[in-house]
C-alpha cells in the first residue's frame, strides 16, 4: 500500500510487522576522528580521518531499524542547501522510507561538527528553522504505521501535542530525551512526556531528569512515571524496568571508532524487538548489539554498509 493512502480509524495492523515513524531533525555530521586531543583556544589540531554523513537521532534510529528489517519512515525536514542535498545519496541508499521527507529551504543547513578523542566526544551544532514537517499529519495517519519514535525531547518541546496526535491515530510511542543543555533539567519534562510508552534515556540524562545518581534509583524513579524504561549505560550495558520486571544486561567489548549515535542505534534495536514481542532481556541484547554496530564506524551509521 502506498504511503499516500491513510486511514483515520484505530488501526489493527500487527505491531510485529508494522512500520515505525522516526521524527526529528536531520543533520549533516562532520565527524573528525584520530585526533590526540581537543583544540585549545588559538590552537589547531589535525585529524587522521573525517567523514561527512547524515546524522540526528531520527535518521540514526531509522537507518538502524531499517537494517534490522523493520519498515521505517523518516518524518523530518531536509534543507535545499548544498550540504543538505549532499545527504540525498546516503538517504536514498539507507533503506528508509522517505515518503514523508519534507524538503524546505528553511530546514537547513543543520550541521554538527563532532570531534572524537581519547574515548571522549565534543559537538558543535547549528539548528535551522522549526522541526515540524508539513508531512506530519499524513505520516501519523499512514495505515502502515504502528509506532512513533521521537528522537529527542527538543522535538516534543517544539511540537507539544505530538504525543496526543500519535495517540489519536492508535500509535504506540517511544522517546529518547537526548541531552540538550537548555531542556534536560526542565521541571515539566516528565509531565510533558505523558502518554509515552517507552522512555529511552542514557544514564547522564536519567540522572539530570530525576536527580538520582545511581542507575537503580534513576531507573526506579522513571519507571514510576512510564510503562517501560530502557536505560543506556554505555560500556556498562543497559537496564530495563517495566511490567514488574527489573534487569541489567552487560555489553560485550568491541573495537570503538566513534560512539556518536550509539544511543540512537540502541533505540532502534530495542523498539524493533519490543514491537516484535521479544522479552525485555532479549530486547536489551538486541539493542546493545545494534549500538555495537554504531560504534565501530564514524557517525551514527557506524559500521552499517549500504
Amino acid at each position: 500500500m502506498s504511503a499516500g493512502r491513510a486511514t483515520h480509524h484505530m488501526r489493527h495492523r500487527d505491531r510485529r510487522t508494522g512500520a515505525v515513524l522516526c521524527v526529528g531533525r536531520i543533520y549533516c555530521d562532520l565527524v573528525f576522528t584520530g585526533i590526540e586531543g581537543f583544540p585549545a583556544l588559538g590552537r589547531e589540531v589535525y585529524a587522521r580521518d573525517m567523514a561527512l554523513v547524515a546524522g540526528g537521532g531520527a535518521y540514526i534510529a531509522a537507518v538502524h531499524a531499517a537494517s534490522l528489517g523493520r519498515r521505517t519512515a523518516l518524518v523530518a525536514r531536509l534543507g535545499t542547501d548544498r550540504l543538505s542535498t549532499g545527504l540525498e545519496d546516503e538517504l536514498a541508499a539507507s533503506g528508509i522510507d522517505l515518503s514523508f521527507l519534507d524538503r524546505a529551504a528553511q530546514a537547513g543547513p543543520q550541521v554538527t561538527v563532532a570531534m572524537v578523542a581519547q574515548g571522549e566526544r565534543a559537538f558543535l551544532t547549528r539548528r535551522a528553522g522549526h522541526v515540524l514537517p508539513a508531512t506530519l499529519d499524513a505520516a501519523l495517519a499512514w495505515d502502515e504505521a504502528v509506532h512513533l519514535h521521537i528522537a529527542e525531547y527538543a522535538t516534543l518541546a517544539e511540537i507539544p501535542d505530538l504525543v496526543a496526535r500519535a495517540r489519536a491515530q492508535g500509535l504506540s510511542i517511544s522517546l529518547d530525551p537526548s541531552w540538550d543543555d537548555a531542556l534536560i533539567r526542565t521541571p515539566g519534562l516528565v509531565e510533558a512526556c505523558a502518554g509515552v510508552d517507552l522512555f529511552l534515556p542514557n544514564l547522564e540524562e536519567a540522572t539530570a531528569i530525576t536527580g538520582e545518581t545511581s542507575p537503580d534509583r534513576a531507573l526506579a524513579a522513571l519507571a514510576a512515571r512510564f510503562p517501560a524504561v530502557a536505560l543506556k549505560a554505555g560500556a556498562d550495558g543497559a537496564f530495563f524496568a517495566g511490567g514488574g520486571v527489573r534487569l541489567h544486561r552487560a555489553a560485550e567489548p568491541v573495537p570503538v571508532i566513534d560512539t556518536t549515535g550509539a544511543g540512537d542505534a540502541f533505540n532502534a534495536g530495542f523498539v524493533h524487538a519490543w514491537l516484535s514481542g521479544a522479552p525485555p532481556q532479549d530486547a536489551l541484547d538486541r539493542a546493545i548489539a545494534a549500538a555495537s554496530v554504531a560504534i565501530q564506524g564514524p557517525g551514527g551509521r557506524g559500521a552499517l554498509v549500504f
